[in-house]
């Protein structure tokens, strides 16, 4: 080949990433405001309309219902985030042939009031899509792999606001096959990544600009304060954090064997109703945590520590049943939420002054919970820098890094004991 055809290939590989980056942005947006408007649907005009909140349970199971023939006929989707990057560094391939039934199964249970983000959703459908773009235009098909993760890195930077926690959540802690089979080298693929987002964030604020925003962001904590006292207490916040992680597997552990004997259709149909009952006493548990959270920073003076730790709990459970039961997303969001409600509950017991205290103290107990259940602790150290200061970097880091290698020895010993156990069987 020669260096003109070399250099026209090159060309046209970083303008196709560029327009994938602006068309992922595009999506997600169009994507969140649809969520929106039929949020604002199904828990706003019909209540009011029909004079009763009392037809969120029926409204709900309707929803569920939906979702689980969908289900039945198309196939289970949407995919959780590790299977959609699993797929796209390691099989690289993402099916794209049921791309309504992933559109209408990562949309309904964001509308309906899920305990679930819409990240895997939203990621199962640029991968997708990408994957589409890879069969069908020649020039794209020896790269559909890698146009596949820069929509990834894109649509999960623009999600959560911080392209660099995309960026990670991607390529962080790659199989040693996967890089042997890198189209190009690192440093050309960060430049791709850094080219694709700056088009996803120019696409977003252009449509932010023309027709108002789709998602106002998760609340950062502006006030912070660090004693001697926090630092005492840090072991502690710890090992909440740690705890709040095994509550989740643990109880996903379970409600996985529970859902396996209830029917398809009917498993979906029930985590509907449930859903509008919970909205019906306790409607601060649902969705993925966003507004809940702005609400939280606002009046968390108006509730009991034992409350606040009680809906901690509960939305991990609550997220754990929606996913197992179908109506299924993401779960950074809730999680966020539910070591953030842990966090000021903690700070209200132990310090006269909570709110300059609640920061360090959500950071620690997020930064373990995430930190063990993502293991990448560089990535989730991007993320939540979405909510909290960059002055905690350091023990948001040291926290992720010390639950994920906790969890991942956790996980060495159970599947050791397995191993054992199968042995055992077999004399």
């Amino acid at each position: 080949m020669s260096e003109s055809m070399k250099a026209g290939n090159q060309v046209r590989l970083f303008l196709l990433t560029v327009l994938i980056g602006a068309f992922a942005g595009a999506v997600v947006w169009c994507f969140l405001k649809a969520v929106s408007l039929g949020t604002t649907l199904i828990w706003e005009i019909i209540p009011s309309g029909t004079g009763t909140r009392f037809i969120l349970p029926a409204l709900c199971a309707a929803g569920g219902l939906i979702t689980g023939v969908i289900h039945h006929f198309a196939g289970n989707y949407p995919d959780e985030l590790d299977v959609v990057l699993y797929k796209v560094k390691q099989e690289k391939h993402y099916d794209y042939h049921h791309l309504a039934a992933m559109l209408a199964c990562a949309f309904l249970p964001l509308v309906f009031g899920s305990s679930v983000g819409p990240e895997a959703g939203l990621a199962g459908i640029i991968a997708a899509l990408c994957y589409w773009v890879g069969d069908n235009v020649t020039f794209a098909r020896n790269y559909s792999a890698l146009y596949s993760a820069v929509g990834e890195a894109v649509t999960l930077g623009q999600l959560f606001h911080s392209p660099l926690f995309g960026i990670f959540a991607v390529e962080e802690s790659p199989d040693e096959e996967a890089l042997g089979n890198e189209p190009m080298p690192r440093i050309w693929k960060l430049v791709l990544y850094a080219l694709s987002t700056a088009a996803s964030f120019g696409a977003v604020a252009l449509l932010n600009f023309l027709f108002g925003k789709a998602m106002g962001g998760f609340p950062s904590f502006s006030e912070v304060s660090v004693s001697a006292k926090d630092y005492l207490l840090l072991v502690l916040y710890f090992a909440i954090g740690f705890l709040m992680y095994l509550v989740y597997e643990g109880s996903e552990h379970v409600l996985e064997k529970v859902s396996r004997i209830i029917p398809g259709i009917v498993r979906e149909t029930l985590c509907g109703m449930l859903i509008g009952i919970t909205g019906l006493f306790v409607p601060f548990v649902l969705f993925s945590g966003e507004e809940q959270m702005a609400e939280l920073m606002e009046r968390f003076r108006e509730f009991t520590p034992l409350f606040l730790i009680g809906v901690a709990l509960l939305k991990l459970v609550l997220t754990s049943f929606c996913l197992k039961f179908g109506m299924k997303g993401g779960h950074f969001f809730p999680l966020i939420f539910a070591c953030a409600c842990m966090g000021y509950a903690l700070s209200m017991l132990f310090f006269e002054d909570p709110a300059s205290h609640a920061a360090f103290t959500a950071a620690i107990v997020t930064a373990a919970a995430l930190g063990a259940q993502l293991k990448k602790p560089v990535a989730v150290s991007f993320l939540l820098l979405l909510c909290f200061p960059v002055r905690l970097l350091f023990w948001i880091f040291l926290s992720a890094a010390l639950g994920g290698a906790l969890a991942k020895r956790i996980q060495v010993r159970k599947s050791l004991k397995a191993s054992e156990y199968c042995c055992n069987k077999q004399l």
